[in-house]
């Protein structure tokens, strides 16, 4: 069994036995697609929620309208039916206390709404989630058993 990195604005798939994994999830989200029954996934780790907001924007990975899509894509490819995806999210955390709550300083939040905005034109549903807080996440994804494995310093391994 392999354990498959994805990095920071990043995005892959893999297949049982192996598993797929991303470090540092702060005000990033960590989004898996799987399939129980042909047991393949993908994982993107989305740093920011909207491509048009941004100029030269050539790592579609990058940005939850995007990524999602090719991550789709992409599990297509493998020849899964989207109507047996379900998707498991996490991260979206508040990483710094600032005194105001502008729109700017909301990254983890606005990163949550907008994966839940892309899953849900896509049809695709959120069965487990563990997001928002003040804390860092790093995530491993099994697809052999759908556990999505959340680890953060100084708390319990969760299992979602």
């Amino acid at each position: 069994m392999q354990i498959i990195k994805v990095g920071m604005a990043d995005l892959n798939v893999c297949a049982s036995p192996d598993g797929i994994t991303t470090l540092g999830l702060g005000s990033c989200v960590g989004v898996v697609l799987y399939d129980s029954v042909t047991k393949i996934c993908g994982m993107v780790h989305v740093m920011l929620p909207d491509s048009t907001a941004v100029k030269n924007n050539c790592n579609i990975a990058k940005f939850a309208d995007t990524g999602i899509k090719e991550l789709l894509r992409r599990i297509e490819k493998k020849g899964v039916s989207r109507n047996r995806l379900k998707a498991k999210i996490a991260g979206g955390a508040q990483m710094f206390a600032f005194g105001s709550q502008s729109e700017m300083m909301r990254v983890g939040d606005r990163n949550v709404e907008a994966c839940k905005k892309i899953l849900r034109e896509l049809q695709i549903p959120i069965v487990a989630e563990d997001t928002g807080l003040n804390y860092g996440r790093t995530v491993t994804f099994y697809p052999e058993t759908s556990n999505f494995e959340i680890k953060s310093v100084g708390k319990p391994v969760k299992i979602i």
